[in-house]
């Protein structure tokens, strides 16, 4: 047995991450009124080359504009990829016009965590000379044969004093670097299973949180759910959103469902009696329960702790 711990990042409830187009102020006005957990504020793939500048004024003023935090908002912005020269001028001028009002950089196409560090040095240049004194985290997308190659020691960097708190899956760009046959997004879910379920082991092993990327068929509301269904029981605690009929799915999926907290809380209470009387297991409905199951049900008994919090906020 290994005497190591994983790290303990910021606790962040992201069920649903809701992608926003920077270049469209309008649907970020919207987006700070929905129900999503998370708005991802995009200065990245979803704004045209041409449109960057003015896309990151726009991701600007929002962020001064609304009140995220009444809101109810973890508010991210995705930049640009550590390829390109747009990259710095995101971090630099987002920290020092806005930096008070954002909780994590999303950084696109990591593949190495030399791609990590960049980001780091500039966030430790700008954040002191804009006098920013809370923490903004760092999150990484996984949407890269590169990325998925070294996935684990991107996630060890959450316990070498890195801001990293959490890694997604980008499975459009996955995809299109390993040339695979689908001109889909995320509806080939099964075939990234194993993908999907390395990032997730890098995850966990590293303490960082897990979040499932895009569903590109907004209209097939079904099809969102089986995919959003197939990560949550995988593990995954939450999954993006590119429309808004996506995020009450998203939020019901990975939310416990009332029969699965009430049965955590049988294997609890099952559990305690067992070690009042000198027992390390107990049987439950017919079915042998242990120090293992009391794991498994104190996770779901936590999520629905965090969500409850949240809904009373």
């Amino acid at each position: 047995m290994s005497l190591y711990e994983s790290s303990k990042v910021l606790i962040r409830l992201q069920r649903s991450v809701l992608s926003v187009p920077g270049s469209n102020p309008d649907m970020m006005e919207k987006a700070a009124g929905s129900e999503a957990d998370c708005v991802l504020l995009d200065c990245e793939d979803s704004v045209a080359p041409d449109k960057k500048s003015q896309a990151r004024r726009n991701i600007i003023s929002a962020l001064n504009e609304i009140d995220w935090k009444k809101a109810g908002k973890t508010v991210s912005v995705r930049i640009n990829g550590p390829q390109s020269r747009q990259m710095q001028r995101d971090v630099c001028k987002i920290i020092e016009k806005a930096g008070n009002h954002i909780d994590t950089f999303l950084i696109p196409k990591v593949g190495t965590p030399e791609d990590v560090h960049a980001v780091e040095k500039l966030l430790a240049i700008a954040l002191p000379t804009s006098g920013i004194t809370r923490r903004v985290g760092l999150e990484c997308l996984i949407e890269t044969a590169l990325g998925l190659v070294n996935v684990e020691a991107i996630a060890r960097l959450s316990v070498t004093g890195s801001r990293l708190e959490a890694l997604h899956f980008g499975m459009a760009d996955f995809s299109a670097n390993c040339q695979s046959r689908t001109l889909e997004i995320g509806e080939t879910d099964h075939l990234w299973y194993p993908s999907l379920q390395r990032m997730l082991v890098a995850c966990r092993a590293y303490g960082l949180r897990a979040i499932d990327g895009p569903y590109g068929d907004f209209r097939n509301l079904q099809g969102y759910v089986n995919v959003a269904r197939g990560v949550a029981a995988m593990g995954y605690e939450g999954k993006w959103a590119i429309h808004p009929a996506q995020i009450e799915l998203a939020n019901q999926v990975m939310s416990p469902t009332d029969a699965e907290v009430q049965k955590a809380r049988k294997i609890l209470n099952a559990l305690d009696q067992a070690q009042s009387s000198g027992q390390g297991v107990a049987s439950l409905d017919g079915k042998m329960i242990d120090a293992a199951s009391g794991k498994m049900a104190a996770n779901i008994i936590s999520k629905s702790l965090a969500i409850a919090e949240k809904d009373s906020a």
